[in-house]
This record gives structure tokens, sequence and C-alpha cells, in this order.
């Protein structure tokens, strides 16, 4: 088990939803957390939510410069946690560049400039711990889902390329994959979203996996064999499963 008292750990993207109630349950296990996220103001009310003080550092993991500034105001720090994320509904007949490209720049790219700023001091140090937030919708594509879901996969890839080169480097390298969560992003789906989790259960699998040693977890473990299993699927039944003909046209 890890030992957590007394840590400093740098969340990104922990204003509110998923990122806030793994923060909130991080500072009563004895964290001291630096949270991120591009709003000042939800920031300053997250951080008296905590057990613990804490503090408050804004990032927009969307811009280079911001990230860099972030990651040298926060300083030393023993763990980042990448939370961040950006959500629009998006189909391939009705395409909307500006969402399509945003989603990519913050989910998978802003995930890199955070690590990029952070990873060659713990490098130098040779100790540190990176948890990567990717998505049960990163498996594989699904309908709907143009470009949030190719990020996530993009995310989860970079998670698993970065486990593997550092593995006996003295840092530690894990992914979390999570379903449907209850937030102000997921309240932008028009369908039913099955075994959808409250953001206080999800960060408690979160935390519970980052205390063990494993890399990767899964999550609701049942609703993610669905999507486990559909990567050992020929293209003509997972096609038919998942993604039904439309009939529509362009």
């Amino acid at each position: 088990m890890r030992e957590w008292q007394g840590k400093r750990y740098w969340l990104v993207g922990a204003s509110e939803g998923l990122g806030l109630a793994l923060a909130q349950q991080m500072s009563r296990a004895g964290v001291d957390l630096v949270l991120s996220a591009r709003s000042a103001d939800r920031l300053a009310e997250a951080v008296t939510t905590l057990a613990r003080p804490a503090r408050a550092v804004v990032c927009d993991v969307g811009d280079s410069a911001s990230v860099r500034r972030a990651a040298s105001e926060v300083g030393d720090i023993d763990g980042v946690v990448f939370l961040a994320g950006v959500y629009w509904p998006n189909t391939a007949q009705a395409w909307n560049a500006d969402e399509v490209e945003a989603m990519s720049n913050v989910n998978l790219t802003g995930c890199a400039r955070v690590i990029g700023a952070v990873l060659p001091a713990m490098m130098a140090r040779g100790s540190g711990h990176v948890v990567i937030t990717g998505s049960l919708s990163g498996f594989r594509g699904l309908p709907g889902a143009i470009g949030y879901s190719a990020s996530k996969a993009g995310t989860m890839s970079l998670a698993e390329s970065m486990y593997a080169d550092l593995r006996g480097t003295g840092i530690a390298v894990q992914l979390a994959n999570p379903g449907f969560i209850k937030t102000r992003l997921t309240e932008k789906n028009d369908f039913t979203m099955p075994f959808i989790m409250e953001p206080d259960a999800a960060a408690r699998a979160m935390f519970e996996h980052m205390g063990t040693d494993r890399f990767k977890v899964s999550f609701p473990t049942f609703f993610s064999w669905i999507f486990r299993l559909s990567q050992f699927l020929p293209d003509w039944a997972y096609y038919k499963l998942f993604s039904p003909i439309s009939g529509r046209k362009p």
C-alpha cells in the first residue's frame, strides 16, 4: 500500500466532478494538494471543501505556456493526477470542428503537456507517481463519440507507453478508466447511461487503485467488461452490436 501522509500531489482538473471528489478523499488521507483548473473562482471554492489546507494554481492545459507557468509555480511534487477533460457529443454526420479539436487539445495533448512539465524532475530524482484518467470509451471507437473516444484512446495509449518505459525507474505510472460519471459533462448526453456513478463513488474506486501497485483499473467492473471484451470481437460483429446502420446520409 502507498503511504499518503505528508505527500504532495498536483491534481490537474480538480475544481469539480471527479477531480474535486478525489481531492477531498486524498486530503482526508493526509495528502498536501495543489489543485489546478482554468477557473480561479471554482478553484478557490474547491479548496475550501478540503480537510487540509491546499493551494490553488490556475492552469489551462490547452495552452503550453500556461502549463509551464503552473508547473513552475507548483514546484516539487511527489505525484501528479491528470483529470482535466472536455466533452461534447459529436457524430461524423454533424462534425463540429471546434469541439473535436478542443477535445484532442485538452484530453490528449493537454495530458502530454502536463506530464512533460513534471516528468523530468521525477526522472532526476528517481521517484514519482503519475496517474492518468482514461475512459471506457477509449477501448474502441463508439458511435456519436467523434473526438472524445479518439482523445481518450490516445491518453490511454500514452499511459501504456509511459508504463512500459518507466518500469523499474522508481516512477509509478497508473491509468484509471471510468465509465459514466454524473457531472456537467454527462448532462450533455440525451441517451440512457448505464451504471452511471456519482463522483464520490468513482473517486473512491480511483483512489483505491492509486494505493495499489497495479497499473490499470477500469470501472464499474461489470460495465467495463463489455468494453474490454469488445476489443476481441471481429469488426462485423462489433459494429453490428455497437453501431447499427443508421440510414442517415451526410
